[in-house]
């Protein structure tokens, strides 16, 4: 197997379980313990569902793990074609897992706080949760900076679907200006859940074409066209 191709797939690899940990910890098993509007109820769901408290607190640090990973490997795969955005992908990549990591932090305290039963538990466990939630959204930002530099190279290599490449971007900017209306206008919803649907296509996109296909079979003949203009089509 080509080089390239081993790892795009690896890449790939690690953005599923950057994929998979995230819905499990964030999407599942937060709520399940997480009342936002009852911290006697947060403080009863923990306590009554440790193992499945610490479980998410294992799945955030393996959110750590993999995307920190997939940022390396995605600078490995991108750095011939544009070096200065492959290392922001990079870079963007790491900044979001160490707010992730900082929420990992805080759920350990207060999976501590709730079993030791000291002063008050319920204020002290619903506060942890809180700022672990919004370490969640404010890191936001660095997700979707991590998609534009991502769809940039996608479009420069020619090594993935072009459109793939377009709604990465598209995304990204998509993922920031979400985070923004999440704070400045708490009560858009849905509105603001429009913003990040070309992100969640695209990822799953990217992550499938990698793991499948690794990359084009050109890529394996062809240099990537770095100073080519973002116009002009190639195949899929």
């Amino acid at each position: 197997m080509h080089p390239l191709i081993r790892t795009a797939r690896t890449t790939g690899l690690f953005y599923l379980g950057l994929g998979v940990a995230g819905m499990l910890g964030f999407l599942t098993i937060r709520p399940m313990i997480f009342d936002a509007g009852d911290a006697d109820a947060t403080l009863a769901n923990l306590v009554a569902n440790e193992s499945l408290a610490r479980a998410g607190v294992a799945l955030e640090l393996l959110v750590v793990l993999t995307q920190s990973l997939a940022a390396v490997w995605f600078y490995r795969l991108f750095r011939t074609v544009d070096s200065t955005a492959a290392g922001s992908i990079a870079a963007f990549g790491i900044v979001n897992a160490v707010a992730i990591l900082g929420s990992a932090a805080l759920l350990a305290t207060a999976v501590g706080v709730a079993t030791d039963g000291t002063g008050d538990a319920a204020g002290t466990v619903q506060l942890l949760y809180l700022v672990s939630e919004n370490l969640w959204g404010v890191g936001g930002i660095f997700f979707g900076l991590w998609l534009v530099p991502m769809g940039w190279c996608v479009l420069r290599s020619g090594w993935l679907p072009r459109p793939l490449g377009w709604i990465l971007v598209a995304g990204g900017v998509g993922y920031v200006l979400m985070t923004f209306v999440n704070y400045l206008a708490p009560g858009a919803g849905a509105a603001a859940d429009l913003l990040v649907i070309p992100a969640t296509v695209g990822e799953f996109w990217i992550l499938g074409y990698l793991i499948i296909f690794g990359l084009r079979k050109r890529a394996l003949t062809e240099t990537p066209q770095v100073n080519a203009p973002l116009t002009a089509t190639s195949p899929a």
